[in-house]
């Protein structure tokens, strides 16, 4: 069994930026791959950013351009580095590993953009 934790989020003015982190507790990290989801109020729960266990990488076309997720396979973490942000980026931020049939998530954290 896999286990996530997201830290990082917090409260942010619109233009700001943040980091969060995901920070994995197995040994098969390297054999996820690893993405980061959001879901605001209301809304369903949507994919932001995800990265291939090969490093390749996609983003949602709302924030390409704006957020870069990285990860690091020595240290069980993918990143997800958030830069001017706006209002509607506020939403729960998840971490999900996926590997074959399996997927695990973190318990989510909270960012809210607002002055």
């Amino acid at each position: 069994q896999e286990q996530l934790v997201e830290s990082g989020g917090g409260l942010v003015q619109p233009g700001g930026s943040l980091g969060l982190s995901c920070a994995a507790s197995g040994s098969f990290f390297s054999l996820y791959d690893m993405g980061w989801y959001r879901q605001a109020p209301r809304e369903q729960r949507e994919l932001v950013a995800a990265i291939r266990r090969d490093g390749s990488t996609n983003y949602a076309d709302s924030v390409k351009g704006r957020f870069t997720v990285s990860r690091d396979n020595a240290k069980k973490t993918v990143d997800l580095r958030m830069n001017s942000l706006k209002a509607e980026d506020t939403a729960v931020y998840y971490c999900k590993a996926h590997w074959g049939w399996r997927d695990y998530w973190g318990q989510g954290t909270q960012v809210t953009v607002s002055s």
